[in-house]
């Protein structure tokens, strides 16, 4: 779960770049190699998680364990399951502070791969084609007899 939401916002940001037809000579992008840009994703990680504390889920929780919720399950949150310990934010900083190095280390993994990842999507998509061409050769006209 964890390694989900620190590798999201990398996703979001590559997704464009997979998306898009490679080209000869593949450029990365700066934000994938910037380190002020993990930085970024940490506080916006943190504050994100800080947000998620309190999205109330006590009518979900109340729905799974198949009963109807009361009106304390409408006001629990995600915080309240976890514990109102006052250092709670804190640790949760301090997680997504910790993750801010590995996450450059994977922008920086991900910056190395993506001219390998392009070339082979760019072989994909020339195999899926290829294959889609040798499929129809053989298929039959709609204006051709019947025997």
């Amino acid at each position: 779960m964890r390694a989900l939401m620190v590798l999201t916002p990398l996703v979001m940001l590559a997704a464009p770049a997979a998306a898009a037809e490679p080209e000869k000579d593949f450029e990365i992008p700066a934000e994938l190699t910037d380190p002020a840009m993990a930085e970024t994703l940490g506080r916006m990680l943190g504050s994100v998680t800080k947000a998620m504390l309190d999205l109330p889920v006590g009518e979900l929780q109340a729905a799974v364990e198949g009963r109807a919720p009361g009106a304390a399950d409408k006001r629990r949150t995600i915080r309240d399951i976890a514990g109102r310990a006052p250092d709670l934010e804190r640790k949760v900083e301090r997680h997504v502070a910790d993750a801010v190095p590995r996450m450059q280390a994977s922008m920086r993994a991900m910056a190395a791969s993506a001219p390998a990842m392009a070339r082979a999507l760019e072989q994909a998509a020339e195999q899926m084609e290829s294959s889609i061409d040798r499929a129809t050769a053989n298929m039959p006209t709609p204006g051709y007899p019947k025997r």
